[in-house]
Parts: structure tokens; sequence; C-alpha cells
């Protein structure tokens, strides 16, 4: 099992930052990507992006310029900056890994972005 927590979400105005982190423990395995999903109001689980153990990035094309996916493998750790925040990226960010194992998600972080 693999459990994972995130951290670092809250409130912040439009045109602020912040820094999203989510950690893994348990069975990890060492080739895995882990990545970072958002659920808007009323809106289905869309990709932000995605980060392999090898440091191969995805981005969702509308993340990209002030998302910034990384990692530290030493410490199963994935992190996520965002910058220029908007109201439209209010959403329940949840944290994802995939690898041998399965296929396992956090339990979300809200992020509020107020105008």
């Amino acid at each position: 099992q693999v459990q994972l927590v995130e951290s670092g979400g809250g409130s912040v105005q439009a045109g602020g930052s912040l820094r999203l982190s989510c950690a893994a423990s348990g069975s990890i395995f060492s080739i895995n990507t882990m990545g970072w999903y958002r659920r808007a109001p009323r809106k289905q689980r869309e990709l932000v992006a995605t980060i392999s153990s090898g440091g191969i990035i995805y981005y969702a094309t509308s993340m990209q310029g002030r998302f910034t996916i990384s990692r530290d493998n030493a410490k199963n750790v994935v992190y996520l900056q965002m910058n220029s925040l908007k109201p439209e990226d209010t959403a329940v960010y949840s944290c994802n890994l995939v690898g041998p194992g399965g296929h396992y998600w956090g339990q979300g972080t809200q992020v509020t972005v107020s105008s």
C-alpha cells in the first residue's frame, strides 16, 4: 500500500502563489510517475502535471507557464509551484502516484483563489 498526503493548499488572492507538496509513503517502487490533478466545483477532474521518477515532465496545455512540477526522489515528495493564480484555478488538488504496485490517490487539498 501507498499513502499520499498533500499539503500547502489554502486561500490566496488572484496573482498570488502557492506551493503544494505531496509526500508518499509505504511500498513505493523506485520507478513511478507522480502527478497533480484538480477538480473544480461542478467540473470533472483534470490533469495538471505529471513527473516520472526519471524526470520526464508533462503539463496540461492550460497549465504551462504558470505551474511548475518537481520532485525529490530521495524523499518521495512531489511539489507543485503555482504562480499568477486565477480564480478559475480554485479547485481541490489531488496527488497521484502510478507505479508497478498500483495507482494511488491522496485525499486532496483545497486551493481557493479570490478575485
